[in-house]
Formats: structure tokens, C-alpha cells, sequence
């Protein structure tokens, strides 16, 4: 099968697609699924270079975000929902290949009205901002929410997700074309730009002096956003998109009297599985009243070209989920949009 396979660590730009690679063998509870569209992550760039603190054993295929239907070959596990043919979207090692084995548990219906593409980008990003803002951060209808890089995967997720639960939004991203894109699709309230100096001065007067009271963070800002946090405001840690892990000085912990949380969302399965049927409800919930809906990337790369779909979240050129067809969907899988 067609697959991106890392047989030697390397940028993905000195990794080319595999048209030969073995069809993955479905282990006891598993299920086959033919992959149809992946989503890109940043974490792809770091695991396909040995950096990421998750690494399968070489070889491996990359990708972690996936849509697609249940193969017609594959085995069903006691218990397991689906038939062949069915519709999913999930997660689980080795998405940018043409099939994939998961656990079935890893997979969720694909709503009728989602394509594949819009499908390929939920697993991972949308509960993490969920769980990041509702059980993290608790955050209460009426709040004023900073969300940095709000452009991206996961902040235009928060972005929409803070709206639809009632609060105040600022989008924070580095040039003007991401903060409209934050504002226009996303529905952000106001927006600022990180790379003008004395960026929080302008989120102080936002919010009347106040200040936010949940920073919402993907990139590494946490530091720099204490500036303008609220007294008892949550601070989340999502990630290190910058490239470096901050040092923070606890003193603003204590004379502010704020909480640094962190989202890892990928570990609810094993610490707090009775946590994860509950988030996708509330999502599918928010999906199916039209309060929020995936935002795709406009250009779509092939299989071939997965590594121009990395590069461009690495150098920030995208916005939103960026998407990979792994395979073309047949003419009757095609689905109205949201």
C-alpha cells in the first residue's frame, strides 16, 4: 500500500512516500480502516525526526488523525459497534497510509453531514481544546478568553468552542491576515498581534484593565500572557508550537493568584477513560446544532505531497486543519458540508 513510512529519522522533507509498504495485520480488539483523509499535526514533524515524546519502533508509518470508512476485510472485535463500510473519524499511529489498524475504541461515528476532509481533523484537536477550556479551565459563559496562534489547528478550535460557550474572545496570532481569519471563521471578538510590543497593553484595555481570564496556549506564550491575565485567571499549557519549553516566574502564580494548567488529552484513555465518551457527546452535540464546525486549510495535498502540507505548518503559511487525501472517497461517499 501507499504509505509515509519512517524507516530513518529525518526531516519529512528527506522521507519519500512508500508505494510498496505492508498492509497493517488488525491485533485482538482492533479493526481495519481505509484511510480516505488524515489530518496534519506539528508533533508529526518532531516524531518523524525521533524528537517527539512518543515513539513508535521503526519501522512506522506517520500520522496520528484520520477519516475513513471500515475496511471490507476487516475483523470485528467483540463488542465493536461498526460493520464494513461504516463510517468513522479517529486516531491512532500510522494515518498517512492507505488502511490503518486501531483499536475500535479509537474511532467515532462520522456525522452525516461531515466530509472526510472535515472529519480527518477532530480526533485530536477538538477535544483538546474542549477538555482544555470546560474541564481544565472551567471556564464560565461571560469570561474574556485570550487564545494564541488562534489561526491554527486547535486555536480556531478554542476560538469557536469559547464563543459557544458564551464567552468574550480575543484572538492572538502573528500577522493581520491570521487575526481576520480567527475573526471571520472563527467568530473571535477582537484580535491582537503577538509580535507588536506591549501586545498585552492592548488586551488590558480590551477587557477594561481587567484582563483575560483564561489563556488559551498551543505555541509557548504562557510568560508574555501573564501580563494581561485577570486575577484568578487560568492559564493552559497545550504546547510548544515555539520550539522551546518556558520557564515561568512563580511569583505572578502567587501575587495573582492564578492556576497554570496543562491539557494532555491523548492521556485521558488511561488516567480518565470514563471522561472521553462524555467530551465527544458534547462535541457531536455542538457539531449537530450548527454552534461549531470544522475549519479546513483551502489546499489539500495529496499523499505525495505531505511533506509541502508539513512544511507549511512549519513555517505558520497555514491556517486551520490541513488535510491529506490518502485515497480519493468514491463519488457516493461524497456528503454535504456543514
Amino acid at each position: 500500500m501507499r504509505a509515509f513510512v519512517i524507516n530513518d529519522y529525518a526531516h519529512p522533507s528527506k522521507i519519500p512516500v512508500s508505494q510498496s509498504a505492508p498492509e497493517p495485520k488488525a491485533r485482538q480488539g482492533q479493526v481495519l480502516v481505509d484511510v480516505y483523509s488524515a489530518g496534519l499535526n506539528y508533533f508529526d514533524i518532531l516524531q518523524s525526526q525521533g524528537k517527539y515524546q512518543v515513539q513508535p519502533p521503526r519501522p512506522f508509518v506517520l500520522g496520528n488523525e484520520f477519516a475513513g470508512k471500515i475496511s471490507a476485510d476487516s475483523p470485528i472485535p467483540d463488542g465493536c459497534p461498526f460493520r464494513p463500510g461504516d463510517r468513522v473519524f479517529g486516531g491512532g499511529q500510522g494515518a498517512y497510509g492507505e488502511k490503518v489498524a486501531v483499536p475500535w475504541q479509537n474511532l467515532v461515528p462520522l456525522p452525516d453531514n461531515m466530509t472526510y476532509d472535515q472529519g480527518a481533523g477532530l480526533y485530536i484537536t477538538w477535544p483538546t481544546s474542549y477538555e482544555a477550556l470546560v474541564g481544565r479551565a472551567e471556564l464560565k459563559a461571560g469570561e474574556w478568553v485570550l487564545v494564541t496562534a488562534s489561526a491554527g489547528g486547535v486555536g480556531i478550535a478554542a476560538v469557536q468552542l469559547a464563543k459557544a460557550l458564551g464567552a468574550k474572545v480575543i484572538a492572538a496570532a502573528g500577522s493581520q491576515e491570521k487575526l481576520d481569519i480567527s475573526i471571520r471563521h472563527g467568530g473571535a471578538d477582537h484580535g491582537v498581534n503577538y509580535t507588536k510590543e506591549g501586545w498585552q497593553k492592548e488586551v488590558l484595555k480590551l477587557t477594561g484593565g481587567k484582563g483575560v481570564d483564561v489563556i488559551y496556549d498551543p505555541v509557548g506564550l504562557i510568560r508574555d500572557s501573564l501580563k494581561c491575565i485577570a486575577w484568578k485567571g487560568r492559564a493552559i499549557v497545550v504546547g510548544f508550537a515555539a520550539g522551546s519549553i518556558e520557564k515561568l516566574p512563580l511569583n505572578l502564580v502567587l501575587l495573582k493568584n492564578i492556576s497554570i494548567v496543562g491539557i494532555h488529552w491523548g492521556a485521558y484513555t488511561k488516567f480518565e477513560p470514563s471522561r472521553v465518551p462524555v467530551v465527544w457527546k458534547e462535541l457531536l452535540d455542538l457539531f449537530s446544532s450548527g454552534r461549531a464546525k470544522p475549519i479546513t486549510y483551502p489546499e489539500t495535498f495529496p499523499l505525495e505531497r505531505l511533506a509541502d502540507g508539513l512544511i507549511a505548518i512549519e513555517k505558520r503559511k497555514t491556517w486551520g486543519k490541513v488535510i491529506v487525501h490518502v485515497r480519493e472517497p468514491e463519488a457516493s461517499s461524497a456528503r454535504a458540508k456543514l
